[in-house]
């Protein structure tokens, strides 16, 4: 580990301590629905504060690279019990690679249910496929783990709102993998805008930009080797298994498992430009968006969506998402700007660039974070950083960067934009519950499950 990022870590625990400072102030409506500044002594904590916690990671896929460091770090005092996958190969893979930070040996299980029995395993990283996040995690809280989930923590509206609910009731840790809510310089940003520097924030660009190519067709063939396409599936309704679907391109094959790019990768940008500008949920969704590349692929959703959310007090939020095209607009493939009455910042997972009314830069935070943008699987000292958090608030010694109770909000975000996009259609949203004023949409509320795996607190 380079000097620097010891130093991200190290300041990570001083910055986490301050977190509630930097939270957005929340409409009159959130007030009381958020714990961002709870104290995080009110857990119920089955972990004393210098007790070694017992992780399992469920879901082995790309993101795995980005739990080893949080997990070997002697200082995160942490063993790794569990690698669950449902593919065999995954497993053997991970293990190889954890094999060269560890000095033990974890168990490997391809059934999670089979690991949440354990009673010795005190948490769940949930970086299964995008179906399976709910489901997964609300097994989990039930069988007594805190639960570290990534993005998107919901399939559909609700998935999102029992996950909140299961975190409440059974009084659980839970933080979602939104990670630029650890980043030191963006959290200092947001802390700055929410003390007036560019005057009052109204409006929120998020964007995304990368170059991905064609996928096949979707064709019958034969389950993989070591794959259980049974345990894949989970919650889903059943179907054949298709060459190229469990291994990432289920993000574009239908609804089945996966939440689209907005799913995949709006999530981050429309939670910092929501935590900018201190707002709930929307009170309407507009969305532009079609297929308009390799239009004879496998891809059967949008590759380009252009989404306009409007909020109490004049405020709005753009999300510009081109998934296949690589034309740079913002400069950088991902990030956020905010617009005030008296300036605007420009945000990445590397920086904040901060400018006058009249566009003269007059700050620019560079961070020694080395996160991932658009690279598949991501990673970095900001995830490093974002679970450590998460460690440290089953502790009780920090609070959660994003527990998911705000989370939610922002996921709700997706959720619309998916909702609108599938009925063709914007509507308006009742800014207090999150419900959608619209019997079309609020049709997709939720979705059919397996008889016999519909998630339930």
């Amino acid at each position: 580990m380079s000097v620097n990022r010891r130093d991200f870590i190290k300041k990570m625990g001083v910055g986490a301590a301050g977190i509630a400072v930097g939270a957005p102030a929340m409409s009159a409506s959130a007030k009381g629905t958020s714990t961002t500044s709870t104290s995080a002594k009110s857990y119920n904590r089955i972990i004393g504060a210098n007790d070694r916690i017992r992780v399992s990671i469920a879901g082995l896929g790309r993101r795995l690279g980005a739990f080893i460091e949080p997990i070997a770090m002697k200082s995160a005092n942490v063993e790794l019990a569990y690698l669950c996958d449902v593919h065999e190969k995954q497993m053997e893979r991970a293990m190889k690679r954890f094999s060269e930070h560890l000095n033990y040996n974890p168990k490997l299980e391809k059934d999670i249910r089979k690991v949440l029995e354990d009673k010795n395993v005190d948490v769940l990283i949930n970086a299964t496929p995008d179906h399976w996040h709910t489901p997964g995690s609300v097994m989990a809280m039930k069988a007594g783990k805190h639960v570290y989930v990534e993005k998107p923590c919901s399939h559909n509206m609700f998935e999102n709102e029992l996950l909140v609910a299961a975190a409440k009731k059974y009084n659980k840790v839970v933080q979602m993998g939104n990670q630029q809510r650890s980043s030191l310089h963006t959290i200092e940003m947001i802390k700055e805008i929410h003390n007036g520097i560019i005057g009052t924030p109204y409006k929120g660009v998020a964007f995304y930009t990368n170059t991905r190519g064609e996928v096949p067709l979707q064709k019958k063939a034969a389950v993989p080797a070591g794959l259980d396409w049974e345990l894949f599936q989970g919650p889903a309704p059943r179907r054949d298994y298709t060459s190229e679907t469990w291994d990432y391109n289920w993000h574009w094959y239908g609804w089945d498992y996966g939440t689209a790019e907005m799913g995949n990768n709006a999530t981050h940008e429309l939670d910092i430009a929501r935590w900018a500008l201190g707002v709930n949920f929307p009170t309407r969704i507009d969305v532009e968006a079609a297929k308009r590349h390799f239009v004879n692929d496998g891809w059967e959703m949008y590759d380009t969506m252009d989404a306009t959310f409007h909020f109490t007090g004049d405020k709005i939020i753009k999300w510009d998402g081109k998934s296949r095209s690589g034309y740079d607009t913002y400069g950088g493939g991902r990030g956020t700007i905010i617009y005030g009455s008296e300036g605007s910042v420009f945000m990445d997972r590397n920086k904040s660039v901060l400018y006058d009314r009249v566009g003269k830069e007059l700050k620019d935070n560079r961070s020694t974070s080395n996160e991932a943008g658009t690279a598949l699987g991501g990673g970095g000292d900001m995830t490093t950083g974002h679970v450590i958090n998460f460690f440290e608030a089953i502790r009780g010694k920090e609070k959660l960067t994003a527990p998911i109770d705000d989370a939610s909000v922002s996921m709700a975000m997706v959720h619309y934009s998916n909702i609108a996009y599938r009925i063709g259609k914007g509507f308006d949203i009742d800014e207090v519950t999150g419900k959608m004023y619209d019997r079309d949409a609020m049709k997709l509320w939720s979705r059919e499950y397996e008889a016999g795996w519909e998630p339930t607190l």
